[in-house]
């Protein structure tokens, strides 16, 4: 199956009929990559994204194979031929020596459903830990061996848990424990820090709501009041329950932070529209 959705997509500036796309392209050599949430055919938080996806580059010692104009200029005319409404768009660096190539194309997006951020959804813990936690690098073994635990216990996430059996994050989401209206999240030194998490704590900071960067026990998630998670498609999205250990969902300081966050977004999307974009 191909990742890759939609008619077209883009390789190194040029576009091609989805038919052309292989996802060897991806998932073969290294792959640096970022997925960016497209809404009306603007993307979120993009300069946040384009940040992290150089700064990945450099920690991976790898070539830019695209200017940030070049990137700009793909977006919008995948956009403009698309149309789509709401949708992830992934941009992937791949090196597979000799070849480079960089991608952009759209994905199918699976985001929660009202009823899903209502009542919460089912987690697991997972005996794993992310290489180069600072770089955004596709690890297709650890993908894969996560996406058949979850598929096998009907389970929305994964929360990796280290040899220090620390819970760190989640497989595609960052995660937060909330006891006493303070909110616990693992150090950034020690995952993959997404930008919604970043924009998060920003309005943490903004709105006196504590913050302790602290890793979680695994043996002592009952100690909790309540877990949510972070991310480019769930955004803040509560957990019902971990393994046996079920958790409080509707929670004022998760539904506070949600909204401010909504509010964030869409202020990124009109900041972005009043940009000259190329």
């Amino acid at each position: 199956m191909k990742e890759c959705t939609g008619n077209y997509f883009i390789k190194n500036g040029k576009m091609l009929p989805v038919e052309d796309f292989d996802n060897k392209m991806v998932y073969e050599g290294e792959s640096i990559y970022e997925v960016l949430r497209m809404v009306k055919g603007f993307p979120l938080f993009f300069y946040d994204h384009y940040k992290r996806l150089v700064s990945s580059i450099l920690n991976r010692k790898q070539t830019n194979l695209s200017t940030l104009n070049g990137l700009l200029r793909n977006i919008k005319t995948l956009s403009e031929i698309e149309k789509p409404d709401e949708v992830n768009l992934k941009i992937v660096f791949n090196y597979n020596n000799p070849e480079s190539n960089y991608l952009v194309y759209f994905i199918n997006a699976s985001y929660p459903s009202n009823l899903q951020y209502k009542e919460g959804v089912k987690g697991i813990l997972f005996k794993a830990e992310r290489i180069n936690p600072e770089s955004k690098v596709i690890h297709s073994e650890l993908k894969s061996a996560v996406e058949e635990r979850l598929s096998a216990e009907k389970a929305y996430e994964a929360l990796l848990v280290n040899d220090n059996n620390f819970i760190t994050e989640g497989s595609r989401s960052n995660i937060f424990f909330i006891k006493d209206k303070t909110l616990y999240t693992a150090p950034d030194n020690l995952i993959l820090s997404g930008i919604t998490r970043k924009h998060l704590i920003n309005l943490c900071n903004e709105n006196g709501i504590e913050i302790r960067y602290e890793c979680v026990n695994a043996d002592k998630i009952k100690d909790y009041n309540s877990v949510f998670m972070t991310g480019t498609s769930p955004i803040l999205l509560p957990f019902k329950n971990i393994d046996n250990h079920s958790f409080i969902v509707e929670s004022d300081t998760v539904e506070k932070l949600r909204e401010m966050f909504m509010q964030k977004a869409e202020q990124s999307i009109n900041n972005f529209i009043l940009e000259k974009f190329i």
